[in-house]
């Protein structure tokens, strides 16, 4: 990975991470608990549907199509579909490549981290066994925990805060555009995983890579 960092910019001292589909793979399972929501009422999606769901809360999603569900609230739709991912037949989640070696190389060295999702914190807190636990992380920030989800950057400022770090000197690690989106608004720079979107799709970033495997610390970022 080759770049050249801006001249202007503060060191990087610190990693704010993504959950599902950045530390996780869990989109299997989220398209098959939205697809069943959508179906059980009757509903048809597709692709593009689902691709609107990816890194936003679940709420916040479920908001734009509350009006296709009559005589449900967004609230009770949410609940439905959690349900769903607790079936006998949802597969399971595992890390992404690299991610388990990256996040305890870094808290080896004392790089101060963070998790930023839209996730609920019950779930985070699961997920993130898979590569090694939430001690690892200085702070878990989830839909729980801010008022405007992702692509607002309230998630990503709250963990820089929660960091003592200013956002020019953290880094995050994200796989969704409207991720992405959150992270440059605050003014972090920002890693994209083509974990689940093309490259094209995460040309936000400032640095794209296919996972976390080899991934440098600090990443080498190309200039804004």
């Amino acid at each position: 990975m080759t770049g050249i960092a801006s001249p202007d910019a503060l060191p990087i001292r610190a990693a704010l991470f993504d959950l599902d589909g950045t530390l996780i793979v869990t989109e299997h399972r989220s398209r098959a608990a939205w697809t069943r929501l959508f179906q059980a009422h009757g509903l048809r999606i597709d692709d593009a549907l689902l691709a609107t769901f990816v890194g936003r809360r679940g709420q916040e999603a479920l908001a734009d199509h509350v009006h296709r569900f009559p005589g449900s609230t967004v609230d009770e739709l949410f609940h439905e579909a959690v349900g769903y991912l607790n079936g006998p037949d949802i597969p399971p989640p595992y890390p992404v490549p690299g991610a388990g070696v990256l996040v305890k190389t870094l808290h080896t060295e004392g790089v101060p981290m963070a998790v930023v999702t839209s996730s609920l914190g019950e779930h985070a807190h699961v997920l993130l066994d898979h590569v090694g636990g939430a001690d690892l992380f200085a702070t878990v920030i989830t839909a729980e925990d801010v008022q405007r989800g992702k692509p607002h950057p309230e998630g990503f400022l709250s963990g820089c805060a929660a960091l003592g770090v200013h956002p020019t000197q953290a880094v995050a690690f994200e796989d969704a555009p409207a991720g992405i989106a959150a992270a440059k608004a605050g003014g972090l720079a920002c890693v994209g995983l083509t974990t689940t979107h093309s490259a094209e799709a995460l040309g936000a970033a400032d640095l794209v890579v296919p996972d976390l495997t080899g991934v440098r610390w600090p990443p080498q970022l190309t200039a804004a």
